[in-house]
């Protein structure tokens, strides 16, 4: 494997990382908002805050170490994402920044309101429809060059049915996600009654999911044929992806084994998102930059690939101690019995 190929899928795992992380995290938000809406503060929103406090500071590590990794590897990456995605990694941004303001103020401050719940439940939906934008952008199609000026289509993007197809992808796979991995959790906590509703809430999500998916598959056939031809190519991998999904949806039918249909969630989401990246292989913006234009030197290379692989080598361990020692811990879940 060359540099060029083991930088990018450093990349790819910490990005799959952040997203299954930040799904739960998103999706989080918009069942807490809705259920205090809704349900008359129902014992789900204790659960969330269970589970966001020693968590949410964790996940956006592994989208730090994507973006500046995705720069430092591939410098060019930042003339062409960086003047098309000035708009919408600024609306990202600010979102992310009125989502940080809720766990500072409603979360650690002791008091919560009914404006802060609605912001953390809107930017549940809105972080990820947004980001979502960046893989519709390095699909093709939407960007120009002229000369050194990089030019985002706004009219194009904002009425591409491809575009809003992976809109509602991010956002069902963000409730589906995070209503399976909370369904489990509330199990753990023995709040059966929240686990039904998050299971509920799951499933409602699941369908959708799937069927965004095939949508988006079907539209790239017209928008990037040569993109297309490649997933084509590894049909079985997706073939395995939906088995996988139905497995989970089987058993998250029955109400039994939730943990095992979260497992099993994650993984139609890898073989999916790497399949889908190893078809979108050599491009990280079509058909302007490939992951071998403007690569960095050999040296700094192989000192980043030793830094991401060190820095991987810790997050994982440091996330698995974060769920061992305090979300799953006996005593930990036991709380919010009594709060």
């Amino acid at each position: 494997m060359s540099f060029e190929q083991t930088g990018i899928t450093f990349l790819w795992v910490f990005l799959y990382v952040y997203i299954i992380a930040a799904s739960i995290d998103f999706g989080a938000g918009f069942f807490s908002y809705y259920t205090k809406r809704y349900q008359s503060d129902h014992t789900i929103h204790k659960i969330i805050q269970r589970y966001l406090s020693p968590v949410w500071e964790i996940t956006n590590v592994f989208l730090v170490f994507f973006i500046v990794g995705l720069v430092s590897f591939f410098p060019e990456a930042a003339f062409y994402y960086g003047t098309a995605l000035l708009v919408p990694g600024s609306i990202a941004i600010i979102l992310l920044a009125i989502r940080g303001s809720y766990y500072a103020f409603a979360a650690y401050g002791g008091r919560e309101s009914k404006f802060y719940t609605f912001l953390y439940g809107a930017t549940g939906l809105l972080i990820p429809a947004s980001l979502s934008t960046v893989l519709t952008i390095a699909l093709g199609g939407f960007i120009t060059v002229e000369g050194e000026l990089v030019v985002l289509n706004y009219v194009k993007l904002f009425t591409s049915p491809l575009a809003w197809s992976i809109v509602l992808l991010a956002i069902f796979s963000v409730l589906f996600i995070s209503g399976s991995f909370l369904a489990y959790y509330a199990v753990r906590a023995e709040d059966s009654d929240s686990a039904s509703i998050l299971r509920r809430y799951a499933l409602r999500s699941a369908l959708p999911t799937i069927a965004m998916g095939v949508i988006v598959f079907l539209l790239l056939r017209d928008h990037n044929p040569e993109h297309y031809s490649k997933l084509v190519d590894i049909w079985w991998v997706f073939a395995l992806s939906v088995l996988l999904f139905i497995a989970a949806l089987a058993l998250m039918m029955t109400g039994r084994n939730d943990g095992t249909a979260f497992l099993l969630i994650s993984l139609q989401f890898a073989t999916a998102f790497f399949g889908y990246g190893a078809a979108h292989l050599p491009y990280l913006l079509y058909p302007y930059l490939s992951i071998y234009d403007g690569f960095t030197n050999e040296t700094m290379a192989f000192a980043l690939i030793s830094v991401f692989a060190a820095g991987l080598a810790m997050l994982i361990p440091s996330l698995y101690l974060v769920l061992k020692l305090f979300l799953f811990d006996a005593d930990y879940i036991r709380a919010l019995k009594n709060r």
